[in-house]
């Protein structure tokens, strides 16, 4: 039951959304027991973020919640490649990206929780 949000200055064409999206589904595999067939994505482009008093440069919020919990090894991971993702499809800097993770053991879907 994961979700990424991706937030970012960067305007997203669909198509763009698309590959994106392809290849969040494959990062997220970098979480033992969590791949695209539950995952949820949401892309904000065009986001008015800053980042040390700075916006002149390409920017990148990245919010990934799943239920339960996985080992910092995994996060690491994540994060390594959702960032060389956000740098190959959208020239955002790797510096200029943070990754937030949130976990839950509450998740609803389809009427009930997990």
């Amino acid at each position: 039951m994961p979700y990424i949000k991706t937030s970012t200055t960067v305007k997203i064409s669909p198509e763009k959304e698309r590959v994106l999206k392809e290849k969040m589904g494959k990062a997220i595999e970098a979480i033992p027991g969590k791949s695209e067939e539950w995952l949820m994505c949401e892309f904000c482009d065009s986001a008015r973020l800053w980042f040390r008093g700075d916006n002149s440069a390409p920017l990148a919020f990245v919010e990934v919640m799943l239920l339960h919990s996985a080992s910092p090894a995994a996060y690491e991971k994540m994060t390594g490649i959702v960032c060389s993702i956000l740098e190959s499809e959208l020239g955002i800097a790797q510096n200029r990206i943070y990754v937030k993770y949130e976990e839950t053991d509450n998740w609803g879907w389809n009427g009930s929780n997990f």
